[in-house]
């Protein structure tokens, strides 16, 4: 019997994980009118924030659209799949919607 125990080095399994990119974002969303910022995992459906955005600023989901680089972001999407980086901006638009008003 070598008396080793299977532990290693306590703590270390944490700090490999914290050391590279952390598990939550911090995002901005803006209307050019208010900035709202929140903390989201990578994996997290952005349908969460939108939901939330919209819901802060009285506005009903259908719309407004989000953009993330010029591009539609759908409410499957997520920072991983979109690539996001921590501090990336989502844009919100108006939904061009035509008919009465």
């Amino acid at each position: 019997m070598s008396g080793s125990d299977d532990n290693g080095s306590p703590g270390a399994p944490e700090k490999a994980e914290a050391g590279g990119q952390s598990e939550h974002l911090n995002i901005k969303v803006t209307d050019n009118n208010n900035e709202v910022f929140f903390k989201i995992k990578r994996t997290t459906a952005l349908k969460k924030l939108m939901d939330a955005f919209c819901e802060r600023q009285g506005k009903a989901p259908t719309s407004v659209r989000f953009l993330f680089d010029g591009s539609r972001v759908q409410p499957t999407d997520s920072p991983e799949t979109l690539d996001m980086a921590d501090g990336d901006t989502l844009e919100v638009h108006q939904e061009q919607i035509g008919g009465t008003n």
